[in-house]
Order: C-alpha cells, then structure tokens, then sequence
C-alpha cells in the first residue's frame, strides 16, 4: 500500500466514521456513501475495519431497527423485513431480527394510538379508517380485521354502545 492509498484509506475510515455517528448504518449504507469517493479496494479495507472494531454490525443494527420500531412505530414483521432490505440486510439477518415479534400485539399497540382519534365516528367510519391504517403498517387483513373488532368493542364498552 502506497502512501496515496493510506491517506486515501484514512480519508475514507474518517468519512465513515463521520457517517455512522450519527446514527448506526449498515454495510451496504456505508459503502454506498464511501462509493461517491473512493474506489472498491479502499471500500472493502475500510468496511472490514470498521466490522473488526464492532462499529458496524448489521445483525445489531437489524436488531436495534426491529425493537425502535416495535416500541415506537408499530408494524408488522414483514413491513420491518422490507424496510430491512431496503438497508442491505440479509433476509437472514431481518428474519432474526423480527423473529420475536408479535403481529397481533403490535397491530394492537398501533391501532391503540389511532383509535383515540376516531371515537365519535361510526363503525362503518371507523373500521374504514382503522383498515386503511393498520393495512399501511404492512398488517395482513386476519390481523388487521380481529384488531378493528377488539378496538371497536374497547372503545365502545365504557359507555354501553
């Protein structure tokens, strides 16, 4: 390795770094933004590199990814495994990743929030707007009919209607 090639190797470790600090990234992420500006050899040292010192690691970022949106933004495993992919992890790796997770309790937890917004409505409203909603979180129609059901009969049991 010549000289031109470690600082080039160093530019591209610093951009890298620069890139992941403001939020994890995967492999694939990281090399597309490296691609811009440096060839393929310096690319792969410096990926290497950074998986040797556990600063990219895409079986934690799938995991990290899957429970952020389990908790925040529910959806269903297989939306998570597409919005994986579309990060360059492996189907391997995002099927790990939402292995444990549970389509009728996050259809639930989703739902949940967005019922509050349509208590005065009719039922015919609000299984209309809660399908559309839960269908767009990626909720498969099984899923997303028993959870209008349970909510529509939790919204409505308090006041007897």
């Amino acid at each position: 390795m010549n000289d031109n090639d470690s600082d080039s190797t160093k530019r591209a470790t610093a951009a890298a770094i620069r890139f992941i600090s403001y939020r994890p990234r995967t492999e694939a992420e990281v090399r597309a933004r490296l691609r811009r500006h440096y060839p393929p050899q310096i690319i792969d040292t410096v990926v290497q590199s950074l998986v040797d010192r556990a600063l990219l690691d895409d079986s934690r970022f799938a995991q990290s990814w899957a429970d952020s949106r389990f908790r925040l933004k529910p959806r269903s495993a297989s939306a998570i495994r597409r919005e994986l992919a579309t990060k360059g992890i492996s189907r391997t790796q995002a099927e790990e990743a939402v292995r444990d997770l549970d389509d009728y309790n996050s259809a639930y937890r989703a739902g949940s929030k967005h019922a509050r917004l349509l208590t005065d409505h009719t039922f015919t409203t609000f299984k209309r707007r809660m399908w559309a909603y839960l269908q767009r979180r990626g909720f498969n129609s099984t899923i997303t009919r028993s959870t209008v059901d349970c909510l529509w009969k939790e919204s409505h049991a308090a006041d007897g209607t």
